[in-house]
C-alpha cells in the first residue's frame, strides 16, 4: 500500500523478480481500458513480463462497485494460492483494501435506472446528491463530503433499492479475508519530495500524450464526466479543459491539487491502519532487503 507517487507498481515489478509471488492490482482507476497515460498504468513490456491481474477489466463507461472488486480479488487469490504463489496485492485504492480485509455490509447490487435517475437530478443541483441524503439518512451524509459524487450515489442507491439507509446495514458484515496478511506501506522521504514527483508525473503525462489519450474518450460519445471513469483525477480535469470550461494552466495546477489531495487522504486512511509496516521510498533493492528482515519474524524463507 502507500501514497500516490512512492513507487509500489515499480517495487512489486522488482519482488517479481526474486519472490514466488502474482500481482493483483488494487487500484480503482487501473481497472478502466484505454486509460494508461493518466493512471500511470506499467508499460506493455512489464505487464507482458509481469502481469497484473484485475487490470483492463472495464471500459470507461461501466462502474465497477468496491462489492465486485472484493469478489473478484478473493478469486485472483484463490487462483493464485492453487499455482502454490503467493499474492501480492499492490496499489493506493484504500477503501479497496479494507473491504478486502476486514468485510462490506451485504449491501443490493448496482442497479442502472436508479443511477441513471439520480444523475439527471445531478444536472440541474450539484449538491442534489448530498442534500437527498443527509434528509434520509443524515448519519452517511456526515461522514461522506458532499463532492464525493461516487460515496453519495451509492448510499442513495442502497436506499432506492432496499428502502433501507446504509448506516442501518453497516451492521451486517460479510466474512473477513481468511487469510494471513503482512502489511506493508510505502511513504514518502518528506512531502517535498513528494509533491516534487507528483508535479513531475504531471508534466510527464502532459508530454507523453494525456491529451489525446483523454480526447479519444470525450469524443466516443458515450462517456461523460459524472462516470467513476472520469472522474478519476487528471481525466476530469483534462475532460473540463476540453469542454472550455477552465484553460490549460488551470487544468495542469487542479490535476497537481487533486493528486495531492488523494496522497494526503491515502496518508490519513494509512494513519489509522492496523498491523502495517512502514517503510520509507527509496530504491527498491533497499526497501527488499526491509521486507526480508520482516518475513524472517514470520520463518518466511525464499
Amino acid at each position: 500500500m502507500g501514497l500516490t507517487g512512492c513507487g509500489k507498481s515499480k517495487l512489486a515489478i522488482y519482488l517479481r523478480k526474486y519472490l514466488p509471488i502474482e500481482i493483483i492490482s488494487v487500484d480503482s482507476a487501473l481497472i478502466y481500458r484505454d486509460m494508461d497515460i493518466g493512471t500511470d498504468k506499467p508499460n506493455y513490456l512489464d505487464l507482458k513480463m509481469h502481469p497484473h491481474r484485475l487490470l483492463n477489466i472495464k471500459d470507461p463507461s461501466e462502474i465497477y462497485s468496491v462489492a465486485e472488486f472484493r469478489k473478484d480479488a478473493h478469486k485472483e487469490i484463490q487462483s493464485i494460492l492453487k499455482l502454490g504463489k503467493i499474492p501480492l496485492l499492490v496499489g493506493g485504492t484504500m477503501l479497496y483494501y479494507h473491504v478486502l480485509l476486514y468485510g462490506l455490509s451485504n449491501l443490493p447490487p448496482s442497479n442502472f435506472e436508479i443511477r441513471k435517475y439520480l444523475l439527471e437530478k445531478v444536472k440541474y443541483n450539484q449538491y442534489f446528491l448530498y442534500e437527498q441524503l443527509n434528509l434520509i439518512d443524515p448519519i452517511s451524509a456526515s461522514n461522506i463530503h458532499k463532492n464525493d459524487f461516487q460515496r453519495l450515489l451509492r448510499a442513495l442507491e442502497i436506499f432506492y433499492i432496499s428502502g433501507k439507509t446504509l448506516t442501518s446495514l453497516k451492521n451486517n458484515m460479510l466474512n473477513k479475508l481468511p487469510y494471513n496478511v503482512i502489511q506493508f506501506s510505502i511513504l514518502p522521504k518528506s512531502k517535498e519530495w513528494l509533491y516534487e514527483k507528483i508535479e513531475l508525473r504531471v508534466k510527464q503525462m502532459l508530454i507523453s500524450g494525456f491529451q489525446k489519450e483523454v480526447e479519444n474518450l470525450f469524443f466516443r460519445g458515450d462517456l461523460n464526466k459524472q462516470l467513476p471513469s472520469i472522474r478519476c483525477i487528471g481525466y476530469r480535469q483534462m475532460w473540463e479543459y476540453l469542454e472550455n470550461q477552465i484553460n490549460y494552466e488551470d487544468m495542469i495546477l487542479k490535476i497537481i491539487f487533486s493528486t495531492r489531495k488523494l496522497a494526503k487522504h491515502q496518508l490519513t486512511w494509512l494513519k489509522k491502519w492496523k498491523n502495517v509496516y512502514f517503510l520509507i521510498s527509496s530504491h527498491p533493492s533497499i526497501i527488499f532487503k526491509e521486507m526480508l528482515k520482516i518475513f524472517k519474524k514470520y520463518e518466511l524463507d525464499f
